[in-house]
């Protein structure tokens, strides 16, 4: 019974079917891969170039970055304090999700957007402390409405950033390229 089945996979239809299952299978992978990279839809279509047009840093939204591993988000009384001092806030349609979370008391469920896989380990602050900014990995945010990833964020765009790091100290190149810096 194999051998007939490998049999007729060695005919020119059985290779076709080879070839159309390859490629649904390769097609299925790309598909996942290309949806991990897009910008989820946010509760509130938060206009980052707007706010680093005023001047406000990224740390001062997301202070976790500068002690932890994940950059976390601003909490709604800190978007609020500004926010219930601008007339603007209102009326605009897209500020009334906040005022409406706000005045309710419910939480906004924000969706994270740069998301490594469970068995990476990343932390910001060891970034923050290399001197990196958020512009690097995260690209100019004042030209996004929505943050999306600008780069595919992969173990070789990691590497490829460690190894420029490193530069010609080998010690640090070690370290820096070892599994054990980011699987842990």
């Amino acid at each position: 019974m194999i051998k007939r089945i490998f049999d007729w996979l060695k005919q020119p239809l059985g290779l076709i079917a080879v070839g159309i299952a390859f490629l649904a299978l390769f097609s299925v992978a790309a598909y996942g891969l290309y949806t991990t990279q897009q910008a989820p839809a946010q509760p509130i279509q938060f206009p980052h170039q707007t706010h680093v047009a005023f001047g406000i840093q990224c740390l001062y939204c997301h202070p976790n970055a500068a002690k932890g591993p994940t950059a976390g988000i601003p909490a709604q009384a800190k978007c609020w304090a500004c926010h219930q001092q601008i007339a603007k806030t209102q009326t605009s349609v897209l500020l009334a999700p906040l005022k409406d979370a706000v005045l309710s008391g419910t939480p906004i469920e924000w969706v994270p957007v740069a998301i490594v896989p469970d068995f990476v380990q990343f932390n910001h602050r060891a970034h923050i402390a290399a001197g990196k900014n958020c512009e690097e990995c995260h690209g100019d945010m004042s030209k996004v409405t929505i943050a999306q990833n600008p780069q595919v964020m992969n173990m070789g765009w990691c590497l490829d950033c460690h190894v420029k790091n490193a530069g010609e100290d080998h010690v640090k190149l070690v370290k820096l390229t070892d599994c054990g810096t980011c699987h842990y």
